[in-house]
């Protein structure tokens, strides 16, 4: 079999395996679900799923990936274009409430917020962004400081998701004290802090992010079909034909 058949047959079991851990996870969580399960799932073998991915925690930074893409476009489409601090506000928000949804969610993002590759992930590719939203806010800061500050915001959430809410802290209440936490340590004014906050909590949190799972699972259950390198491969395909 030539080389680009044996990486395509390869994206294809990582597919498989993608799909049955998100169900899996949305049953059991992290923690709960073995790397045994997903193979079973994904209707293999359990030994198949080290010729996917080198460990659980590699299987879960590609699903990361996906999710905070998810998220970031959603909240892209009901922040508007002129203030990336609002992105940043919703996205954020999001993030808390899918936490809310479940038990297995809540810890599926704690895991996500605490495991190296995936924490490092999101520190990293959160960081580049925070440097372009809060930037003007503090312009004396280079790359390097806002990848710290990063680690303290990210921190602040994996707290936040962790507690889960009751009668009295409510999810408004966890998403406005998060907020305010946050867009402070960024040097966001009192002022427009609280229009931020009064803004993101008029808005329908909890359909968006039963959305972005819906999407999850719905694109699991397509085999995540827009895998680059898969379309990539694709490409090449076409082009040899020609």
């Amino acid at each position: 079999m030539p080389a680009k058949g044996k990486r395509t047959s390869g994206l294809l079991t990582q597919q498989k395996m993608l799909r049955g851990a998100v169900s899996l996870f949305l049953e059991k969580g992290y923690e709960g679900t073995t790397t045994a399960e997903i193979a079973r799932a994904a209707g293999m073998t359990p030994s198949s799923f080290f010729r996917a991915y080198p460990s659980k925690e590699a299987l879960l930074l590609e699903l990361v990936r996906r999710m905070f893409s998810g998220q970031f476009a959603l909240a892209q489409q009901h922040s508007g274009p002129t203030d990336p601090v609002v992105l940043y506000a919703v996205e954020t928000a999001i993030q808390l409430h899918i936490a809310e949804l479940s038990e297995p969610l809540r810890d599926l993002y704690v895991t996500g917020y605490s495991l190296p590759t995936t924490s490092a992930y999101i520190y990293h590719s959160t960081a580049k962004r925070l440097q372009v939203i809060f930037g003007p806010y503090l312009p004396q800061l280079q790359a390097k400081d806002f990848y710290e500050m990063e680690l303290a915001s990210a921190g602040m959430m994996r707290s936040f998701m962790s507690v889960p809410c009751d009668l009295y802290f409510t999810i408004e209440a966890k998403i406005s004290r998060f907020l305010d936490c946050a867009l402070t340590l960024y040097h966001v004014p009192q002022k427009q802090r609280e229009e931020i906050i009064h803004f993101v909590l008029h808005l329908d949190l909890r359909t968006m992010a039963v959305g972005i799972i819906q999407s999850t699972v719905m694109q699991a259950e397509q085999g995540f079909a827009l895998l680059p390198e898969l379309d990539q491969d694709t490409h090449d395909r076409k082009e040899e034909r020609k």
